[in-house]
């Protein structure tokens, strides 16, 4: 059980630091926008790698999945930016971003220590 929580919370921490890192270099200032982005990562990023550490773990499930936190996130950026085209940008660079600064830190684990 210890291990699976460092495993959720080594996924969930630097996505979120890196996903608020994006959206400052972004150049977004509300408070509103950047927790709510602490929030939707918590409630995408969790279910996210519970389903791909207990159900199914494959490049075309990460995929989809990735696809479903974009459409999500862009949802809920949306809500707070009333702006389609923003809303989808944050989530697509957030996301993007993410997932290959996660993956190359995979493979660099994976070339050093394997």
């Amino acid at each position: 059980m210890i291990e699976l929580i460092l495993i959720l919370l080594l996924a969930l921490v630097p996505t979120i630091l890196i996903e608020l890192g994006v959206l400052v270099l972004l150049r977004e200032k509300s408070k509103k926008v950047l927790w709510s982005s602490v929030a939707v990562n918590i409630f995408t990023n969790l279910p996210l790698n519970l389903y791909i550490f207990f159900v199914y773990d494959s490049v075309l499930v990460i995929l989809i999945g990735e696809i479903l936190v974009i459409l999500v996130e862009a949802l809920w950026y949306y809500i707070f930016l009333r702006c389609w085209k923003r809303a989808f940008t944050y989530s697509i660079l957030c996301n993007a971003i993410s997932f290959l600064i996660g993956l190359l830190v995979e493979l660099l684990i994976f070339y050093f220590f394997y």
